[in-house]
């Protein structure tokens, strides 16, 4: 079940589904990535209070540069630059990733037992390209991990209440699982999709079995997490965050 918690007294999303390691959602008050000029100096100082959490400094905190691909990349000590790269695999306890979201789907994966994860950014050209269960079959192809002991925490995102698509993003999302039942509907002629639980039922066809699935929409709850859609284009992004202990 997803709780608030607080971190040096701002307020982040975690679940009781992963304790032993460091996995958690930002919300507005911890905002760690904006290209908005009157936001760097809180985004630095953001930081700092992730980092001091986390017992990091800023150089072992990874992002990626964020596409909507589904390519996927293994964080490493001292690396910089991951271009083009939507899922992030951490296998190193030194360094922590994280990875920004606006609407899309943000995912965290953990395998207690291997004590490795990943970090997925889902929209919905990631969801279609079923970037959450690539990294599931990463993590089993490159690490031995069983997906049974793979936990998935799926994030705040524009919910079922809010994402109506056209028929050709419909149409690409539909051919992502076996039974696209109770996943989207058609109101007043327009489709709507539910993204969050395209994911989980995409994870469960691998064999993932521990999935939280938050409730939080990012436009309804907008005044906790940035929402691309009802900001207007906002470049102020909300994170996903892991570290390994």
């Amino acid at each position: 079940m997803f709780y608030y918690d607080f971190i040096n007294g701002k307020k982040v999303l975690k679940s009781d589904l992963i304790k032993n390691a460091e996995a958690f959602f930002t919300t507005r008050e911890l905002c760690i990535k904006s290209k908005e000029n009157n936001m760097q100096d809180i985004v630095k100082n953001n930081k700092e209070i992730i980092c001091n959490y986390l017992k990091t400094d800023e150089k072992n905190l990874i992002s990626p540069e964020q596409t909507h691909s589904a390519n996927i990349d293994i964080a490493i000590k001292n690396k910089i630059q991951y271009p083009e790269t939507d899922g992030l695999i951490l296998t190193n306890k030194e360094i922590a990733i994280f990875l920004n979201f606006a609407d899309c789907t943000p995912i965290i994966l953990y395998d207690e037992k291997q004590n490795i994860g990943a970090i997925c950014h889902a929209g919905w050209r990631g969801t279609a390209q079923k970037i959450a269960a690539k990294s599931v079959e990463k993590l089993v192809k490159n690490y031995g991990s069983n997906p049974k002991d793979i936990t998935a925490l799926i994030g705040a995102a524009i919910g079922f209440c809010c994402y109506n698509v056209g028929e050709d993003v419909y149409k690409k999302l539909s051919e992502t699982v076996c039974d696209f039942g109770g996943l989207f509907e058609i109101r007043q002629g327009n489709i709507f999709v539910d993204l969050k639980n395209i994911n989980r039922r995409q994870l469960e066809e691998t064999g993932v079995e521990r999935i939280d699935v938050c409730p939080y929409c990012t436009v309804c709850n907008n005044d906790n997490f940035f929402s691309y859609r009802k900001e207007n284009g906002t470049t102020n992004r909300h994170s996903a965050v892991l570290k390994l202990k």
